[in-house]
C-alpha cells in the first residue's frame, strides 16, 4: 500500500541521542511516529531494544532498571499500532553487545516492502548494517527516511536513504512530555 508507513525505532539508538543530545527527555513515541509519518497513515510503529542486563543475584540498580525497563515496554505494547520487539543481551569479552536486535529490524524492512505493505519506510537508527535492508526495501519501491542525529550516524548510512533528517530540538520539544 503506498499510503502506509512503518516506523523502525532502534530503541537504544533514540534512548543514547535523547540522553546526549537533548538531556533526556522523556517522549510520547505515538505522537513521535506519528510526525516522523508525514501525509502517511502509519500502519505500525516497530520498537527493537534489549531488556538490561542483570548479574544473578541482579544488583539493587539492576533491579531498578530492569523494572523501569519492563514498565516501559508494557506501556509502548499497549499503544495502538506499535509493536516491541526485544533481543538478548549477550557478553562478549567482558562487553555486552545486543543479539537479534538488528536483524529483527532488517528483517521487517524487508519483509514490509517486498510484501507491498508499506509505501515509506521511517527507520531511527545510526548503524550502517542496515545498508542492505535499505538497499532491499528501496529496490521494491519503498520511499526510505531516515531520522537521525549528526552525533551518531554513519555516513554510508547517509548515503544508502532516499532522505535524511536530522532530529533536532524543535522536533524533541513537540513531542516531549511533560
Amino acid at each position: 500500500m503506498d499510503n502506509r508507513a512503518a516506523v523502525l525505532i532502534d530503541g537504544a539508538y533514540l534512548t543514547k541521542i535523547l540522553d546526549v543530545d537533548f538531556g533526556k527527555p522523556k517522549i510520547d513515541l505515538a505522537k513521535f511516529s506519528d510526525i516522523l509519518c508525514g501525509d502517511y497513515e502509519r500502519l505500525r510503529t516497530y520498537y527493537y531494544n534489549c531488556m538490561p542486563y542483570q548479574s544473578c543475584p541482579p544488583t539493587e540498580e539492576e533491579r531498578r532498571r530492569f523494572a523501569a525497563m519492563d514498565k516501559f515496554v508494557y506501556t509502548l505494547r499497549k499503544l495502538p499500532r506499535f509493536e516491541v520487539k526485544l533481543g538478548r543481551l549477550g557478553c562478549i569479552g567482558g562487553e555486552f553487545i545486543q543479539k537479534r536486535v538488528d536483524i529483527a529490524l532488517a528483517v521487517d524492512l524487508v519483509r514490509l516492502s517486498c510484501e507491498r505493505i508499506i509505501g515509506k519506510a521511517v527507520v531511527v537508527t545510526g548503524d550502517s548494517d542496515f545498508v542492505p535492508a535499505i538497499e532491499a526495501a528501496k529496490e521494491a519501491g519503498v520511499l526510505v527516511v531516515l531520522y537521525y542525529s549528526p552525533s551518531s550516524i554513519h555516513d554510508e548510512l547517509l548515503s544508502a536513504v532516499d532522505e535524511s533528517v536530522v532530529m533536532d530540538q524543535n522536533l524533541i520539544s513537540h513531542v516531549a512530555r511533560v
